[in-house]
């Protein structure tokens, strides 16, 4: 499995982005995908996740306490691709961040449950 991440940039505080994450390769009947941030000198941490199976149509969300009402994360099945709509954003959202990708079929917090990870798209909110 392999995640291309993009759509990170510089904003000012209160503006949007939207990130993709382009999921290609041999996937499962369910899984999960996740986006997880890393601020300088901080440890990684979940941002949101979406999960997807062959049985149901409808997906599981999760998200970080203080990304809700403010991040939306969703999934095109026809492209393979994961989006985090980023909106009210803020400077305490400087970060790089990372999609994910987890066999589980769970929307799970821990960056350990996931095992694919793609590389980063910086995103900088200044004040």
């Amino acid at each position: 499995v392999q995640l291309q991440a993009s759509g990170g940039g510089l904003v000012q505080a209160g503006g949007s982005l939207r990130l993709s994450c382009a999921v290609s390769g041999r996937t499962s009947s369910s899984y999960a995908t996740g986006w997880f941030r890393q601020a300088p000198g901080k440890e990684r941490e979940f941002v949101a996740a979406i999960t997807w199976s062959r049985s149901w149509s409808a997906s599981n969300t999760n998200y970080e306490d203080s990304v809700k009402g403010r991040f939306t994360i969703s999934r095109d099945n026809a492209k393979n691709t994961v989006y985090l709509q980023m909106n009210s954003l803020k400077p305490e959202d400087t970060a790089v961040y990372y999609c994910a990708f987890s066999l589980s079929g769970l929307a799970a917090a821990r960056s350990n449950a996931y095992r694919y990870w793609g590389h980063g798209t910086q995103v900088t909110v200044s004040s």
